[in-house]
């Protein structure tokens, strides 16, 4: 019998930026979380050039709800749009280049909120045992 499989919360959520022109636009970013890698949340943009992931710290997200956060790859910060809506300016930094979206903070929110359903805050260490781990990365 195989062991079912782990919880994974999976949400596609609209990011916002402009194009090359200064021309507004969204593309659509598949958020990634499972209860296996819980200080992890991994993010695919789904671009016309194809799929590109990364891989950010859930308390990164969580932190640039409210504040500006992150000093390396990636950086968060809160603002309003031009409506007055809440949202969330991420900036991703690579050797290729630098995307900065746009993201709606009650959708990050509710994501988040459903990740810390599955593991609240404060138990990742929980979530693994850390004598397996290391007995595997020795092994």
């Amino acid at each position: 019998m195989t062991a079912p499989l782990a919880p994974a919360i999976i949400t596609d959520i609209a990011l916002y930026c402009d194009d090359e022109f200064g021309r507004p636009m969204a593309f659509i970013a598949t958020f990634h979380y499972d209860d296996l890698d819980p200080y992890a949340v991994g993010i695919t943009f789904h671009i016309p050039d194809g799929e590109v992931p990364w891989v950010v710290a859930r308390s990164l997200l969580r932190c640039g709800l409210t504040e500006p956060a992150g000093d390396g790859d990636i950086r968060l910060w809160p603002a309003l749009d031009e409506n007055g809506c809440a949202i969330v300016w991420m900036t991703f930094h690579s050797p290729e280049g630098r995307l900065r979206v746009a993201v709606r903070s009650g959708e990050l929110l509710s994501f988040l909120t459903r990740t810390w359903e599955l593991v609240p805050v404060g138990a990742e260490p929980h979530q693994f045992d850390l004598d397996e781990l290391v007995a595997a990365l020795l092994a």
